[in-house]
């Protein structure tokens, strides 16, 4: 790994009464109360805080939560439930502190703090050097543990890492930078990508990224109704854009040129209305009617993509291969999730990221079965583009 990581700090001694500012990612979904729906960030969070806790550091953890507008804060931005829930994870009290950019609050040996929201700060989006240079003359040590983040050049992302005297990942981070490198740059072949969706043009830079590395590029939803199209089929009123059709026949040139492949549904279950109640029938590709939709896999198709998906070296997903929130269009997903998790067991890697993926994994019961579930839903995806991340990018370079 090109990054230094808070573990290698810990074991070096270099936090015993030192100042830690570490960045979480605890911008959990709330009702309209402001109570907690999913704490599964502020659970993955708590190792990094634990970890520089029992090291005798002077813990300050700063997160985001919401889209406040900067200079302005109000009740329902601010982390007051949050640092109560994490104190209650982390089996000590938390005390919250508002207005801290400026310093002037002690924190003791062991003790962690709670910075309130840095999106409330002015300069924390723009990342501004003046907002940076405060944030690191508050600490002794950075740690970046919010992957959920990483693509983002903010403030309390990648300026305080400039003037921080050290810096590194948290195990959150490091989890996520491993994984990720392990899927895509390091895989072990054969390499294959799932990628789901309603629409080609809000993955193509994925696509066009993945298809020059991948042995075979599986494709759901409404991009594969794109490709079907790209193919010479008809897919009635299915979601599809007919616009991309030429970039989708350049993706599957791009994979016939390095001898990968994209296999198409052979069979699908159509529907004539968008509905879990509508009457649905199972057809072959080339009998699906104009007034009709695509809406999941057939039963042939989904065996197909099993029997792919378990002779794989690597498997990333992002996205389902029909609409599995409805029962009768789960199918192919539930087909698919299954096999990534035997292929896991029987020694591929294998890792899910994106929201409705991480819902299918939940869905299915598969979450102790796959090799890592990514905690980024942005900074995921644009890892798969081939993107460069800043706040990965500044760990690896003051790691140098």
């Amino acid at each position: 790994m090109r990054v230094t990581t808070l573990e290698q700090l810990v074991k070096a001694g270099a936090l015993k009464d030192k100042r830690v500012f570490i960045r979480s990612d605890l911008n959990a979904p709330r009702d309209e109360n402001g109570n907690i729906t999913n704490e599964a960030r502020l659970v993955a969070s708590v190792p990094a805080i634990r970890m520089a806790r029992d090291a005798g550091a002077r813990v300050m953890v700063v997160s985001h939560l919401g889209r406040p507008k900067e200079g302005e804060k109000t009740p329902a931005d601010s982390l007051e439930k949050i640092a109560q829930r994490m104190g209650e994870l982390l089996g000590c009290s938390i005390r919250l502190i508002d207005n801290w950019v400026d310093g002037g609050f002690e924190v003791a040996p062991g003790e962690v703090v709670m910075l309130e929201n840095c999106r409330c700060n002015v300069g924390e989006k723009k990342c501004t050097e003046e907002l940076s240079k405060k944030y690191g003359a508050l600490c002794d040590v950075f740690v970046n543990d919010a992957f959920g983040t990483a693509h983002r050049a903010q403030a309390s992302t990648y300026g305080v890492a400039q003037y921080a005297d050290l810096v590194c990942a948290g195990p959150l981070m490091a989890a996520e930078i491993e994984a990720l490198t392990k899927a895509v740059e390091e895989a072990k072949h054969p390499l294959v990508a799932i990628v789901g969706g309603s629409k080609v043009s809000t993955k193509l830079t994925i696509l066009n990224n993945l298809a020059q590395k991948v042995d075979q590029l599986i494709v759901g939803g409404g991009i594969a109704n794109t490709f079907l199209m790209a193919a010479g089929y008809k897919v009635g009123k299915s979601l599809a854009e007919a616009d991309l059709v030429d970039e989708c026949k350049k993706i599957l040139k791009t994979l016939e040129e390095k001898g990968a492949t994209l296999p198409l549904p052979t069979d699908v279950v159509v529907a004539k209305e968008f509905s879990e109640t509508a009457e649905h029938r199972t057809c072959r590709i080339e009998d699906v009617q104009d007034d009709e939709m695509i809406l999941d896999v057939g039963p042939e198709t989904a065996q197909a993509l099993a029997e792919i998906l378990q002779k794989a070296g690597t498997i990333v997903w992002n996205g389902p291969v029909g609409v599995f929130e409805m029962q009768p269009y789960a199918h192919g997903t539930e087909v698919m999730a299954q096999a990534i998790a035997r292929a896991t067991e029987a020694g591929a890697f294998s890792i899910a990221g994106g929201g409705d993926t991480v819902a299918a994994v939940g869905k299915f019961g598969i979450s102790d079965r796959i090799s890592y579930i990514s905690t980024g839903g942005g900074a995921f995806l644009e890892f798969l583009e081939g993107k460069v991340l800043p706040a990965i990018e500044i760990l690896e370079k003051r790691a140098q």
